[in-house]
């Protein structure tokens, strides 16, 4: 590849990394439907929202899968995953929350905290990958529950929408803490983020 050859990144791209940005770009179609439900609540665009997460993990397997069959791997391609990983299984599932009904101050506290955690696991699985495949090119195991993992917690918020539990019917209602609401739904975020950071949690790596 020359130094310096117009759309020399572009042309050097793997089909795994075509697929990876398939991921980011279902993620960021996710984000544009919940902000078009925030708009005109038809709740249709909160389901596509969440089908085009589920789309987005299937995307996120196809793109590890063809790496190892294709034997393409990279740190570029490392590095594409866990961005397309931020976005859809991170920032999306947040969004889609509070798009549904999880918008009080504490909601946002706790949304903001699974984001966090979302990122820094990933940082950690990046910096930390070499030593897990202990020789190999494949990693044993997971330090805590992988971000897409989150696709769970986007499933249940499906249910919710599709039986119409939304805003003020938002399942467990909503409580106030001082000042500020809180909707306990938002506490799955909570426990899901925290799972992700674990250390003492290994997940085999199929």
């Amino acid at each position: 590849m020359k130094q310096g050859a117009h759309l020399s990144m572009i042309r050097s791209f793997h089909l795994a990394d075509w697929l990876t940005l398939g991921n980011a770009s279902c993620g960021v179609g996710a984000l544009f439907s919940v902000m078009t439900y925030l708009q005109t609540p038809d709740v249709r665009h909160l389901l596509f929202a969440c089908a085009l997460v589920a789309l987005a993990f299937v995307f996120d397997i196809l793109d590890g899968r063809v790496a190892r069959w294709r034997q393409q791997t990279s740190a570029l391609g490392q590095e594409l995953d866990s961005l397309a990983d931020v976005i859809s299984f991170g920032v999306a599932p947040a969004a889609i929350a509070y798009g549904i009904g999880m918008d009080g101050l504490w909601d946002r506290v706790i949304l903001l905290y699974f984001v966090a955690c979302g990122v820094s696991r990933l940082a950690r699985y990046n910096v930390t990958a070499a030593t897990l495949s202990q020789g190999s090119d494949k990693v044993k195991y997971f330090e805590g529950t992988p971000i897409p993992s989150s696709l769970l917690l986007v499933i249940v918020i499906a249910i919710a929408a599709g039986y119409g539990a939304i805003g003020n019917n938002l399942w467990l209602g909503m409580i106030h803490i001082g000042p500020w609401q809180l909707h306990p739904l938002v506490l799955m975020f909570a426990v899901s983020g925290t799972l992700m950071i674990s250390r003492t949690l290994h997940i085999p790596k199929l």
